[in-house]
């Protein structure tokens, strides 16, 4: 929605650090690929990236001018992992990856243990805190723009 409202390309991190080329999920790009494919999009003019990734996505954090940190409630995280599961499972969605009932129960245990200790960690210990801005739905997002 922010790459369209204001005409700048979106690139999603799960496309560069997964091998979107395997047979089943979870399989990881190599280091170099990925991070040659993150360079490659931060030497652009202008760009957005968007995941939940922290070690190796810093040549991102020091080129943004911001760093949007989007913190829906958990419940509300847990309900679009499911509802995205349940897409591919029926074809709704394309997809080639396999998932299967029990990663996603794994990516939830992921995601509550991401939110409740990563999450705040690197927020309070970022090296670049003067840039985030922590917001909790995509409307608020849009808001900054408007501001």
């Amino acid at each position: 929605m922010l790459s369209q409202e204001i005409n700048i390309p979106h690139y999603d991190l799960d496309d560069i650090f997964w091998e979107n080329d395997a047979d089943v999920y979870g399989v990881k790009a190599s280091e170099e690929l990925r991070d040659q494919k993150l360079i490659e999009i931060v030497n652009q003019d202008s760009w957005i990236v968007e995941g939940v990734y922290r070690s190796w996505v810093e040549p991102s954090f020091s080129t943004a001018d911001k760093i949007i940190v989007l913190m829906p409630s958990l419940s509300v995280q847990e309900a679009r992992i499911w509802k995205r599961y349940e897409e591919r499972v029926s074809g709704v969605a394309v997809s080639q990856k396999r998932e299967t009932f029990e990663g996603v129960r794994n990516l939830i245990e992921w995601n509550k243990k991401y939110n409740s200790e990563k999450l705040p960690h690197f927020i309070e210990n970022c090296e670049y805190k003067e840039k985030i801005i922590t917001v909790t739905d995509n409307l608020e997002i849009l808001e900054l723009l408007r501001n």
